[in-house]
């Protein structure tokens, strides 16, 4: 048994679970009247715990939308240790989209969460601005295990741009799953567009023709 599979102890059980709690009712609030009327204390309240209690959780109200899993960096370094174990035989694209999938598969498991947290987000510009720059980090690790895979130079151009590649997958995907209201797997979309992209992107028959040409 790994040290991911030991079974959690009371005291870690009942952290994630007030995490968890915390990060339902920020949302629910923030859905229900806009994050910028939503404080720390109303969330606190109707979790049944002080403020002092949330910030032992989170930095700031906007944290308990965009940072639900408790160790993002954490959830990072894991996807790039995945990336890097995958089958030689798997392009970097490949690899790096087996090992994003558990990450993709949860907002189809925690569908509703994620259509409202996409749904709030989408309406504070603050928020989108802050998710961005809380990325940084996330593209160093992945950008020096996609180095490692390729066996490139830092310096060299294609493991950046194949991390924005993914990243555009990712957004893309994600976007199009919200528009469709989750009625789609996120997973399958997201599938699909790894796909197109391996393929060379090719452009679909029936769809929008290129421009200039019939």
């Amino acid at each position: 048994m790994t040290e991911e599979e030991q079974p959690l102890g009371l005291r870690e059980r009942k952290k994630l679970e007030t995490r968890a709690k915390l990060v339902k009712i920020a949302i629910r609030l923030a859905a229900e009247r806009g994050l910028d009327n939503v404080t720390v204390d109303d969330i606190a309240g109707e979790a049944g715990v002080s403020a002092r209690t949330f910030f032992n959780y989170f930095a700031s109200k906007e944290d308990a939308i965009l940072l639900p899993d408790q160790d993002p960096v954490g959830q990072t370094h894991a996807i790039a240790e995945k990336m890097l174990a995958a089958p030689a035989e798997l392009n970097p694209l490949r690899a790096s989209a087996m090992a994003m999938r558990p990450f993709v598969a949860r907002f189809d498991e925690e569908r509703e969460e994620w259509l409202t947290r996409i749904s709030i987000i989408e309406r504070d510009p603050g928020l989108m601005v802050k998710l961005f720059a809380s990325q940084k980090e996330t593209e160093a690790i992945l950008v020096e295990a996609l180095v490692k895979r390729t066996g490139l130079a830092p310096t060299d151009l294609y493991p950046r741009l194949l991390y924005r590649v993914i990243g555009g997958v990712m957004q893309a995907s994600t976007q199009r799953w919200y528009e469709l209201g989750g009625s789609v797997r996120l997973t399958e979309l997201f599938d699909a567009a790894i796909d197109s992209i391996d393929a060379g992107m090719p452009v679909p028959s029936g769809t929008a023709v290129i421009e200039g040409k019939s």
